[in-house]
């Protein structure tokens, strides 16, 4: 008596006598079919962001053996920040580059962004990759259902000015551009400085018209906004030392094979890796080129502005980062 053949035997045979039939290999059959992944990021091109970014699509390929392939989408084409984080949450796009704007929903990440709370990027590695990176990392995905996969260093904060300021008892009353950032505001009042909040666009011709005096950026937005035409001195500050998140879906990335998972996360680390590396050495070409267009710069007494500002900053927090703030600072 022969044994009755299921339909499924009946195809797998018929399968494989196709495939033997036409000559292709038996393990293309048995691939998987591939996923297609979509990371949209502000940066443009240039931007070590979206070099970054390139290099983590290229490991979660290499990594995964071409199963997942993700498809990178600089300059805002799939939108602006706040669209990207909730195309995530509604499964439209898949990664993103993202920071202190997930306060929005998670109050921890206004951490990310604070004066003073990050000395240099020893102490910013030690933070981000010890316990309260950790809790910070838990509350957004909790809150935003947005994992944090990897982080990129950011450009430290600088005043510029037509003088130098190395004492917080310098400013006299300077007239200064910032962020529409509450935080920031007040910091920079304590500090005996008179903030004005400012769209960016709006800052070149203030500072060349002298409706202000002084403005604080990173050395990238300093070159690329040309200040150097209209500011002297790069005051070294860097009163904020912050990161950024590379972060992907949860619910997305929960329902994908484990080894595709931890594939992922490698090629994440990768990308992290491959940043700092891009980050340290544009920082010291922005630098460079700063100083070859005339520009000065100035070392600060840090502590000095951090110790002043200190009461502005804590006042500021949340009742849910104060606590948090305070770990990061005592991290040696």
């Amino acid at each position: 008596m022969k044994t009755p053949i299921s339909r499924r035997t009946a195809a797998k045979g018929i399968g494989i006598g196709l495939v033997l039939a036409s000559g292709i290999a038996p393990s293309i059959v048995r691939a998987q079919a591939k996923t297609t992944l979509k990371l949209g990021h502000l940066a443009n091109e240039d931007n070590v962001w979206h070099k970054a970014c390139l290099k983590f699509a290229e490991e979660v390929g290499k990594r995964t053996n071409g199963e997942v392939e993700v498809r990178v989408f600089p300059n805002e084409q799939l939108g602006k920040e706040t669209d990207l984080i909730k195309g995530i949450q509604l499964g439209t796009v898949d990664f993103t580059i993202t920071g202190e704007s997930l306060q929005n929903w998670a109050p921890s990440a206004a951490l990310l962004a604070v004066p003073y709370a990050i000395r240099d990027l020893d102490h910013l590695d030690k933070v981000v990759s010890g316990p309260v990176g950790q809790k910070i990392a838990e509350n957004v995905e909790d809150k935003t259902q947005l994992r944090p996969l990897a982080y990129f260093a950011r450009g430290a904060r600088n005043l510029t000015a037509n003088r130098a300021i190395k004492t917080p008892d310098e400013l006299n009353g300077l007239k200064m551009r910032v962020p529409n950032v509450p935080l920031f505001v007040q910091f920079w009042q304590a500090l005996g400085a008179k903030p004005t909040p400012m769209a960016f666009s709006e800052v070149f011709t203030s500072l060349q018209n002298h409706t202000i005096e002084a403005q604080e950026n990173p050395l990238a937005l300093i070159k690329s906004a040309s200040f150097f035409e209209v500011q002297k001195y790069v005051n070294q500050t860097e009163h904020v030392i912050s990161w950024i998140y590379l972060v992907g879906g949860a619910k997305k990335l929960g329902r994908l094979p484990q080894n595709q998972q931890s594939a992922i996360m490698e090629a994440a680390k990768a990308a992290q890796a491959h940043e700092r590396q891009l980050f340290l050495a544009d920082e010291k070409q922005l630098e460079a080129d700063l100083k070859a267009k005339g520009m000065e710069f100035v070392p600060v007494n840090k502590a000095a502005f951090a110790e002043k500002g200190r009461s502005a900053v804590v006042a500021a927090l949340s009742a849910e980062a104060k606590p948090l703030y305070e770990e990061i600072v005592a991290i040696k």
